[in-house]
């Protein structure tokens, strides 16, 4: 990624969060927290990376609560970032906090065994 899809990236995320957190209703949206954006270098796709706190059934739900929203959370962009277009936006699961705690149990069942 070059360093203004970086820095879009960067207030991509922040800005998401606070529309997710504060405008979208939808009931189905559990606990959030977006943990990445990725900006194709001519800024018309973002992967937005999250995690969902909650058992797969939330997360499933959440997942479809943000798709029905995704236009909303579009718009609600465009009148916050000044950008020519706002990139389409696709909503991915980030599992490297899932494979991070996994690992630590494992570091600790090693230490516990010792």
């Amino acid at each position: 990624m070059n360093l203004r899809a970086e820095r879009v990236g960067e207030q991509m995320k922040q800005e998401i969060m606070d529309i997710v957190n504060n405008k979208v209703k939808d009931p189905r949206i559990g606990f959030l927290t977006i943990t990445d954006v990725h900006l194709t270098n001519d800024l018309s796709q973002a992967k937005v990376y999250l995690t969902v706190l909650g058992s797969k059934k939330e997360v499933e739900n959440t997942f479809k609560g943000l798709e029905k929203a995704t236009g909303f959370i579009k718009s609600e962009l465009g009148s916050r970032m000044r950008l020519r277009t706002i990139p389409e936006l696709e909503f991915e699961y980030d599992e490297s906090i899932e494979y991070g705690n996994k690992i630590e149990r494992l570091i600790q069942d090693l230490h516990n065994k010792e």
